[in-house]
């Protein structure tokens, strides 16, 4: 009887893991929503990264000064402000990528998307989450190998305690049907 109900509870495990959204500072910090010190900074991290739909984006900022807006590719890459997808400026803003494919966010602060304070998101579909998966993080450059290590995601260590939960209980039943 536990050799029938063991493929069954990991099939649980990992669709569980699998359905759990992450959470990410935008830029990787939570005071990475400013002016960067180098135009490069936002897009670097947002291009080392790997979203999956269900995963989210949180900025911190302060509402009086800055906002974030979603723009399309167009209004992107020419730092427009006027008619952004949506707005947000409370100072704690989260964001659902509910979907694949690219968003583009910029700052609603005049002069700030054109100082380097916008980033591009690519979200990838459902067929690549077992890519997802395995695929290794890039060799950091030279030049950042003497840097502090990224924050780790807001939601990161929940997602682990909800898979050590469901591993438990797995392990829990298997010992408790041999």
């Amino acid at each position: 009887m536990a050799t029938s109900i063991l493929p069954l509870l990991l099939t649980i495990l990992f669709s569980v893991s699998l359905s759990e959204g992450r959470e990410f500072f935008a830029g990787g910090h939570s005071d990475s929503w400013k002016i960067p010190s180098s135009p490069e900074d936002l897009s670097d991290w947002s291009g080392r990264m790997r979203f999956l739909i269900g995963d989210s984006l949180v900025w911190k900022y302060d509402p009086k000064s800055d906002s974030v807006l979603e723009v399309s590719e167009e209004d992107f890459n020419s730092c427009n402000t006027e008619n952004p997808i949506s707005k947000h400026d409370d100072g704690n803003t989260k964001i659902v990528l509910n979907r694949s494919g690219p968003f583009y966010f910029i700052s609603g602060a005049e002069g700030s998307c054109q100082k380097g304070e916008k980033i591009h998101i690519r979200v990838l579909s459902k067929k690549h989450r077992g890519i997802v998966a395995v695929t290794p993080a890039p060799a950091p450059a030279e030049s950042e190998i003497h840097a502090p290590a990224p924050a780790p995601a807001v939601g990161g260590a929940v997602a682990l305690k909800g898979g050590a939960v469901m591993m438990g209980l797995v392990m829990g039943l298997f010992v408790a049907f041999v």
